[in-house]
């Protein structure tokens, strides 16, 4: 979902944190967007086109650009949601206690807009035996030769 034309705030080269209150985030974002990141929202399994995608890249947050997981940790997990083992950096996410449902679960939220990604469990492949299990209306995909063509054109090379 690319939301970063009619958001200010996205950028993906820009690692500084970006603290919006519900209501502004909601006069930014698309309201599905809108309804998982900052509502804490589940969008229905397998509807998520970046499920069934196998290309090489980088897959962004789409509320406000931060890198979150690389495509070579992503793998076919069966949830119906992307699934990755792996974030881009510690500091790409956040993990929260997630209490909700009556189960015990850790929330996973984008390390600079803090909205909600999906979760985390201890299910996945190694190398790191985790899936994240991120829906997929908060993700931006970049290719991978896509992604490096933007990046030198940002930086003038």
């Amino acid at each position: 979902m690319d939301t970063s034309k009619s958001n200010p705030l996205y950028s993906r080269t820009d690692n500084s944190p970006v603290n919006l209150s519900n209501e502004q985030w909601q006069k930014i974002l698309p309201k599905n967007v809108y309804d998982v990141a900052r509502q804490k929202g589940t969008e229905r399994p397998y509807s998520s086109p970046l499920e069934e995608n196998r290309e090489a890249g980088t897959y962004y947050c789409a509320v406000c650009g931060n890198p979150l997981f690389r495509s070579d940790t992503k793998f076919e997990s069966g949830c119906g949601w992307p699934s990755f083992y792996e974030p881009v950096s510690k500091g790409s996410v956040i993990y929260l206690p997630d209490h909700s449902h009556g189960m015990e679960r850790t929330e996973v939220e984008c390390g600079r807009c803090k909205s909600h990604l999906g979760h985390v469990f201890h299910d996945g492949p190694p190398p790191t035996g985790l899936r994240y299990c991120i829906n997929g209306v908060v993700l931006d995909f970049a290719k991978a030769r896509d992604a490096e063509k933007n990046y030198n054109a940002e930086h003038g090379q």
